[in-house]
Protein backbone atom coordinates (compact mmCIF):
# COMPACT_ATOMS: atom_id res chain seq x y z
CA UNK A 1 0.00 0.00 0.00
CA UNK A 2 2.87 2.37 0.75
CA UNK A 3 4.41 1.65 -2.66
CA UNK A 4 1.07 2.19 -4.40
CA UNK A 5 0.54 5.52 -2.62
CA UNK A 6 4.06 6.74 -3.35
CA UNK A 7 4.17 5.83 -7.02
CA UNK A 8 0.56 6.80 -7.75
CA UNK A 9 1.20 10.31 -6.45
CA UNK A 10 4.88 10.72 -7.28
CA UNK A 11 5.17 9.52 -10.88
CA UNK A 12 2.56 11.99 -12.26
CA UNK A 13 4.44 14.82 -10.55
CA UNK A 14 7.70 13.70 -12.17
CA UNK A 15 5.94 13.71 -15.57
CA UNK A 16 4.66 17.25 -15.03
CA UNK A 17 8.07 18.53 -13.97
CA UNK A 18 10.04 16.33 -16.37
CA UNK A 19 12.05 13.33 -15.20
CA UNK A 20 15.38 14.83 -16.25
CA UNK A 21 14.61 18.23 -14.77
CA UNK A 22 13.41 16.67 -11.51
CA UNK A 23 16.37 14.32 -11.00
CA UNK A 24 19.19 16.47 -12.41
CA UNK A 25 17.93 20.00 -11.81
CA UNK A 26 19.98 22.03 -9.32
CA UNK A 27 17.31 24.59 -8.38
CA UNK A 28 14.63 23.94 -5.74
CA UNK A 29 12.36 27.00 -5.77
CA UNK A 30 8.73 25.95 -5.30
CA UNK A 31 7.55 29.55 -5.68
CA UNK A 32 8.97 29.58 -9.22
CA UNK A 33 7.87 25.99 -10.00
CA UNK A 34 11.46 24.79 -10.05
CA UNK A 35 11.78 21.35 -8.49
CA UNK A 36 15.29 19.96 -8.99
CA UNK A 37 16.35 17.46 -6.34
CA UNK A 38 19.92 16.81 -7.52
CA UNK A 39 21.42 18.87 -4.62
CA UNK A 40 19.37 16.82 -2.14
CA UNK A 41 20.48 13.54 -3.74
CA UNK A 42 24.12 14.63 -3.42
CA UNK A 43 23.51 15.79 0.14
CA UNK A 44 22.06 12.40 1.12
CA UNK A 45 24.98 10.57 -0.53
CA UNK A 46 27.62 12.73 1.15
CA UNK A 47 26.06 12.57 4.61
CA UNK A 48 25.40 8.83 4.43
CA UNK A 49 28.86 8.11 3.02
CA UNK A 50 30.50 10.16 5.77
CA UNK A 51 28.45 8.35 8.41
CA UNK A 52 29.56 4.97 7.04
CA UNK A 53 33.22 6.02 6.97
CA UNK A 54 32.95 6.93 10.64
CA UNK A 55 30.47 4.35 11.91
CA UNK A 56 31.36 1.12 10.10
CA UNK A 57 35.01 0.72 11.29
CA UNK A 58 34.10 1.71 14.85
CA UNK A 59 31.01 -0.50 14.88
CA UNK A 60 32.67 -3.59 13.42
CA UNK A 61 35.77 -3.31 15.62
CA UNK A 62 33.54 -2.83 18.67
CA UNK A 63 31.61 -5.95 17.67
CA UNK A 64 34.86 -7.93 17.35
CA UNK A 65 36.00 -6.66 20.75
CA UNK A 66 32.70 -7.55 22.44
CA UNK A 67 32.54 -11.00 20.85
CA UNK A 68 36.17 -12.14 21.18
CA UNK A 69 38.20 -9.86 23.45
CA UNK A 70 35.89 -8.29 26.04
CA UNK A 71 36.15 -9.52 29.66
CA UNK A 72 32.84 -10.81 31.01
CA UNK A 73 32.55 -8.08 33.62
CA UNK A 74 33.08 -5.31 31.09
CA UNK A 75 30.71 -6.99 28.62
CA UNK A 76 27.88 -6.85 31.16
CA UNK A 77 28.39 -3.09 31.27
CA UNK A 78 29.07 -2.50 27.58
CA UNK A 79 26.09 -4.44 26.19
CA UNK A 80 23.45 -2.33 28.00
CA UNK A 81 25.26 0.83 26.92
CA UNK A 82 24.98 -0.22 23.26
CA UNK A 83 21.30 -1.04 23.74
CA UNK A 84 20.79 2.33 25.40
CA UNK A 85 22.29 4.08 22.37
CA UNK A 86 19.65 2.37 20.23
CA UNK A 87 16.88 3.61 22.51
CA UNK A 88 17.81 7.30 22.57
CA UNK A 89 15.28 9.34 20.51
CA UNK A 90 16.55 11.00 17.35
CA UNK A 91 15.64 14.45 18.62
CA UNK A 92 17.98 13.97 21.60
CA UNK A 93 20.83 13.09 19.24
CA UNK A 94 19.92 16.22 17.31
CA UNK A 95 20.14 18.38 20.43
CA UNK A 96 23.51 16.83 21.24
CA UNK A 97 24.75 17.65 17.76
CA UNK A 98 23.38 21.19 17.99
CA UNK A 99 24.93 22.08 21.35
CA UNK A 100 28.17 20.04 21.16
CA UNK A 101 29.20 19.15 17.61
CA UNK A 102 28.08 22.33 15.82
CA UNK A 103 30.00 24.70 18.17
CA UNK A 104 33.03 22.39 18.09
CA UNK A 105 33.19 22.43 14.28
CA UNK A 106 32.51 26.18 14.17
CA UNK A 107 35.41 26.77 16.54
CA UNK A 108 37.95 24.47 14.90
CA UNK A 109 37.05 25.02 11.24
CA UNK A 110 36.91 28.74 10.53
CA UNK A 111 35.30 28.32 7.10
CA UNK A 112 32.17 26.71 8.53
CA UNK A 113 29.29 27.87 10.71
CA UNK A 114 29.17 24.37 12.20
CA UNK A 115 26.01 23.10 10.49
CA UNK A 116 27.55 21.05 7.72
CA UNK A 117 28.04 17.70 6.03
CA UNK A 118 30.85 16.92 8.47
CA UNK A 119 28.67 17.55 11.52
CA UNK A 120 25.78 15.48 10.17
CA UNK A 121 28.16 12.65 9.22
CA UNK A 122 29.68 12.50 12.70
CA UNK A 123 26.25 12.51 14.33
CA UNK A 124 24.88 9.83 12.00
CA UNK A 125 28.06 7.79 12.47
CA UNK A 126 27.26 7.70 16.19
CA UNK A 127 23.59 6.92 15.57
CA UNK A 128 24.24 3.87 13.36
CA UNK A 129 26.67 2.29 15.84
CA UNK A 130 24.04 0.30 17.81
CA UNK A 131 22.54 -0.97 14.54
CA UNK A 132 25.88 -2.21 13.23
CA UNK A 133 27.09 -3.57 16.57
CA UNK A 134 23.76 -5.26 17.33
CA UNK A 135 23.75 -7.09 13.99
CA UNK A 136 27.49 -7.86 13.74
CA UNK A 137 28.25 -9.20 17.20
CA UNK A 138 25.89 -12.25 17.09
CA UNK A 139 27.23 -13.09 13.63
CA UNK A 140 30.82 -13.10 14.87
CA UNK A 141 29.82 -15.20 17.90
CA UNK A 142 28.02 -17.66 15.61
CA UNK A 143 31.21 -18.61 13.72
CA UNK A 144 32.12 -22.20 14.52
CA UNK A 145 34.66 -22.48 17.30
CA UNK A 146 36.58 -25.06 15.26
CA UNK A 147 37.66 -22.28 12.85
CA UNK A 148 39.28 -20.38 15.69
CA UNK A 149 40.79 -23.49 17.28
CA UNK A 150 42.17 -24.66 13.93
CA UNK A 151 43.93 -21.32 13.44
CA UNK A 152 45.44 -21.58 16.91
CA UNK A 153 46.56 -25.14 16.18
CA UNK A 154 48.41 -23.88 13.11
CA UNK A 155 50.36 -21.45 15.26
CA UNK A 156 48.38 -18.21 14.87
CA UNK A 157 48.01 -15.85 17.80
CA UNK A 158 44.63 -15.05 19.31
CA UNK A 159 44.44 -11.71 17.50
CA UNK A 160 45.51 -13.17 14.15
CA UNK A 161 43.03 -16.04 14.49
CA UNK A 162 40.18 -13.62 15.13
CA UNK A 163 40.97 -11.11 12.38
CA UNK A 164 42.10 -13.51 9.64
CA UNK A 165 39.74 -16.44 10.24
CA UNK A 166 36.74 -15.58 12.42
CA UNK A 167 35.93 -12.13 11.02
CA UNK A 168 36.17 -13.21 7.33
CA UNK A 169 33.90 -16.17 8.14
CA UNK A 170 31.32 -13.69 9.49
CA UNK A 171 31.57 -11.17 6.64
CA UNK A 172 28.13 -12.05 5.28
CA UNK A 173 26.48 -11.02 8.53
CA UNK A 174 28.73 -7.97 8.85
CA UNK A 175 27.71 -6.89 5.35
CA UNK A 176 24.06 -7.26 6.36
CA UNK A 177 24.77 -5.05 9.38
CA UNK A 178 26.30 -2.41 7.10
CA UNK A 179 23.17 -2.51 4.91
CA UNK A 180 21.02 -1.89 7.99
CA UNK A 181 23.31 0.99 8.89
CA UNK A 182 22.89 2.49 5.41
CA UNK A 183 19.12 2.27 5.75
CA UNK A 184 19.21 3.94 9.16
CA UNK A 185 21.49 6.73 7.92
CA UNK A 186 19.47 7.41 4.74
CA UNK A 187 16.16 7.42 6.58
CA UNK A 188 17.15 9.63 9.51
CA UNK A 189 15.43 13.02 9.44
CA UNK A 190 15.04 15.02 12.65
CA UNK A 191 18.59 14.74 13.99
CA UNK A 192 20.07 15.50 10.56
CA UNK A 193 17.74 18.45 10.03
CA UNK A 194 19.08 20.10 13.20
CA UNK A 195 22.75 19.98 12.21
CA UNK A 196 23.08 19.77 8.41
CA UNK A 197 22.28 23.38 7.50
CA UNK A 198 19.30 22.61 5.22
CA UNK A 199 20.56 24.56 2.21
CA UNK A 200 19.45 23.10 -1.16
CA UNK A 201 22.72 23.52 -3.04
CA UNK A 202 25.51 21.47 -4.58
CA UNK A 203 28.27 21.57 -1.93
CA UNK A 204 31.93 22.27 -2.64
CA UNK A 205 33.19 21.15 0.77
CA UNK A 206 32.19 18.92 3.67
CA UNK A 207 32.17 22.08 5.80
CA UNK A 208 29.19 23.47 3.89
CA UNK A 209 25.55 22.92 4.74
CA UNK A 210 23.29 20.83 2.51
CA UNK A 211 19.75 19.49 2.48
CA UNK A 212 18.99 15.77 2.31
CA UNK A 213 16.01 14.11 0.66
CA UNK A 214 14.35 13.33 3.99
CA UNK A 215 14.81 16.80 5.48
CA UNK A 216 13.50 18.37 2.27
CA UNK A 217 10.24 16.46 2.69
CA UNK A 218 9.73 17.15 6.40
CA UNK A 219 10.58 20.86 6.16
CA UNK A 220 8.04 21.69 3.46
CA UNK A 221 5.27 19.09 3.58
CA UNK A 222 3.36 20.98 6.28
CA UNK A 223 2.49 23.89 3.99
CA UNK A 224 2.94 22.42 0.49
CA UNK A 225 -0.01 22.30 -1.90
CA UNK A 226 -0.73 21.17 -5.47
CA UNK A 227 2.42 20.53 -7.55
CA UNK A 228 4.70 21.42 -4.64
CA UNK A 229 3.13 18.69 -2.50
CA UNK A 230 3.29 16.21 -5.37
CA UNK A 231 6.97 17.05 -5.91
CA UNK A 232 7.68 16.26 -2.26
CA UNK A 233 5.95 12.89 -2.63
CA UNK A 234 8.03 12.34 -5.78
CA UNK A 235 11.10 13.07 -3.63
CA UNK A 236 9.95 10.18 -1.42
CA UNK A 237 9.78 7.98 -4.54
CA UNK A 238 13.35 8.96 -5.43
CA UNK A 239 14.50 8.11 -1.89
CA UNK A 240 12.65 4.79 -2.02
CA UNK A 241 14.26 3.81 -5.34
CA UNK A 242 17.65 5.03 -4.10
CA UNK A 243 17.49 2.72 -1.08
CA UNK A 244 16.35 -0.19 -3.28
CA UNK A 245 19.33 0.34 -5.60
CA UNK A 246 21.74 0.33 -2.65
CA UNK A 247 20.23 -2.93 -1.36
CA UNK A 248 20.53 -4.48 -4.83
CA UNK A 249 24.19 -3.46 -5.05
CA UNK A 250 24.94 -4.96 -1.64
CA UNK A 251 23.03 -8.13 -2.57
CA UNK A 252 25.07 -8.46 -5.75
CA UNK A 253 28.29 -8.00 -3.75
CA UNK A 254 27.10 -10.65 -1.29
CA UNK A 255 26.36 -13.16 -4.07
CA UNK A 256 29.75 -12.50 -5.66
CA UNK A 257 31.46 -13.03 -2.29
CA UNK A 258 29.67 -16.36 -1.81
CA UNK A 259 30.62 -17.44 -5.33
Amino acid sequence: LICIFLFANGIPAMKKIGFAEFLTGTKWKPGNNKFGIFPMILGSIYVTGGALIIGVPVGVLTSVFMARFCPEGLYKLLKPVVNLLAGIPSIVYGFFGLVVLVPFIREHFKNSNGQSILCASILLGIMILPTIIGASEPTIRAVEQSYYEGALALGATHERSVFTVVVPAAKSGILAAVILGVGRALGETMAVMMVVGNQPRVPNSILQGVRTLTTNIVMEMGYATDLHREALIATGVALFVFILLIHMIFSAMKRRTKA
